[in-house]
């Protein structure tokens, strides 16, 4: 048997995570909790993006050494110190949706930690370590109900590295703010190792100098060109909404409405009275109206007065029904509605209910939403003159394929429709934030302007370079404009689409089969 102190040594020389000693168990479980609570400080509304790498490196840390079953057990302490206070906005709608999600987000991250605590054992770990990060995001992502929040990428709406988005999409920012974080830990664990000569020492802590120095560097990178691209007038609207839980709905929905139609009136008369410029399109948020205008005519009729009033298109937030469906419908002057944009990421428990009938029979959960909605299929482009609108709805801003393929489809403008109402009224602004970081990430990625339209805030205007135009506050009503550059030109990340993670993925399934087949290898001698 090799001695603890001797495997840490052999660690240092090699390079290996898997073979440092390893701290005592409930020194590894705060470690991992630390790592949670900085990763989960690099997010809105802290917004301490450097934060980020931390998270890596103290997994990395804290899963050295550990056999697979106390790497399960760290791994939980690191999901749950993320994940609760995360997605706490959830407690606004229900207690036992925000301790599910939270706990189901954690439980799968420590299963797939087990992963890591193998390619821990590889030569080159740390670059392993950063597809798993990939890895771990792509599954999150589409299993077992999509929902992509936490991923290391949308931490960085504020920092110099987010330019990489537009060259490899959210995977490469993941790999690289991962890959910083795993070298940052090889070189915390070649100090602590005993015996580690000095040289191998200063060496490591360079190259996660080095590292961290190159994806900082993304911040150089060339943007890409707006100028001398088109221009339009835009204008959000915030109408804000009833901040009592116990009004009637039907009440609730209305009064939603005749808000977000008294501020466009307001807007028009502003422009009427030369106080503003005249918008070549209005975006009205997610749910501006929960009534099918359809199927009400005063509500349809309200509608068509704030589009003749503004005298300009209109993309509206809808709730339409037979089948229920939340669109974005262009209302246009003279016309009335035209083209609709159907929410194709419908939110699991939210907009629809998985296993209806069995949950039914032990809450009362079904009974939040008792008609399921219907996914659209496809993307749309709403043309507004020179204005090729490409919309999606609330959390479709953190899937990278739905925006992706409205910039593939033709849009020069983004719009983020989305009601926060529900997860607001306690005062809790994460939800908001976080979407708002997103859809910055997205502007730098795809090189488009994004309008964030929400029906409480924070809704805002923001540049192709991912800063703030125009910005509005909470719970309140707003009215923002702009003039926005209508950019034609598609980034690499856009072109290569889905690529980079495919690829990062396959070579890091690829390493974890290399990992088990070396500790396979490893066992055999010892067992005979």
């Amino acid at each position: 048997m090799i001695s603890a102190q001797a495997a840490a040594a052999s660690g240092a020389r090699t390079g290996r995570a898997g073979d440092f000693g390893g701290f005592r168990t409930r020194w590894a479980l705060l470690i991992s909790v630390a790592g949670g609570l900085a990763l989960l400080a690099s997010f809105p509304p802290v917004d301490a993006w450097p934060l980020a790498v931390l998270g890596p490196a103290l997994l990395v840390i804290a899963l050295a050494g550990r056999s697979l079953r106390a790497s399960f057990g760290c791994a939980l302490a690191f999901g749950l110190a993320l994940f609760v206070p995360l997605l706490s906005w959830l407690i606004n709608e229900a207690w036992y949706a925000w301790a599910a999600l939270a706990g189901a987000e954690a439980v799968i991250f420590a299963v797939l930690a087990i992963g890591q605590r193998l390619l821990l054992r590889l030569p080159y770990w740390p670059v392993a370590v950063a597809g798993w990060w990939v890895l771990v995001e792509g599954v999150r992502d589409r299993w077992p109900y999509a929902f992509p929040w936490g991923r290391l990428a949308m931490s960085q709406s504020a920092g110099p590295d987010v330019r990489w988005v537009a060259v490899g999409g959210a995977p490469l920012l993941t790999f690289l703010i991962a890959l910083t974080g795993a070298m940052l830990a090889r070189g915390i664990l070649a100090w602590l190792a005993p015996g580690a000569a000095g040289l191998s020492r200063v060496a490591a802590a360079a190259a996660a100098v080095v590292t961290a120095g190159l994806v900082l560097a993304g911040g150089l990178l060339p943007a890409d060109p707006t100028a001398g691209a088109p221009t339009a007038q835009v204008a959000a609207i915030q109408g804000n909404v009833p901040r009592a839980r116990n009004l009637p709905q039907q009440l609730s929905a209305s009064q939603v409405t005749q808000n977000h139609v008294a501020a466009t009136l307001k807007l028009a008369a502003e422009v009427k009275a030369g106080q503003r410029p005249a918008p070549d399109l209005v975006i009205w948020p997610e749910n501006a109206t929960d009534l099918d205008p359809f199927q009400n005519p005063g509500v349809y009729a309200e509608l068509s007065a704030a589009v003749a009033a503004i005298g300009k298109p209109i993309l509206v937030g809808e709730v339409l029904n037979d089948p229920r469906r939340n669109v974005g419908q262009l209302w246009v002057p003279g016309r009335g509605p035209t083209t609709a944009y159907v929410k194709r990421q419908l939110v699991p428990f939210g907009e629809y209910i998985p296993f209806r009938g069995i949950i039914s029979s032990f809450s009362s959960l079904p009974s939040l939403q008792p008609i399921d909605f219907t996914a659209g299929r496809r993307p749309v482009v709403f043309g507004v003159g020179p204005i090729r609108l490409g919309d999606v709805i609330c959390y479709e801003v953190a899937f990278d394929h739905l925006v992706r393929s409205e910039v593939t489809a033709g849009a020069n403008l983004l719009a983020v429709q989305s009601n926060d109402a529900d997860f607001e009224i306690d005062g809790q602004l994460g939800e908001t934030e976080q979407q708002t970081a997103m859809a910055r990430i997205r502007a730098v990625e795809s090189d488009r302007a994004v309008v964030y339209a929400s029906t409480t805030g924070e809704s805002t205007i923001i540049a192709p370079d991912g800063s703030l135009i125009a910005h509005s506050g909470v719970w309140q009503q707003a009215i923002l404009d702009a003039r926005v550059p209508l950019v034609s030109y598609r980034t690499l990340a856009s072109r290569v689409g889905a690529w980079p993670e495919y690829v990062i993925i396959m070579l890091t399934v690829l390493a974890l089969a290399w990992a088990v087949l070396r500790a396979t290898r490893q066992r055999r001698p010892a067992s005979q």
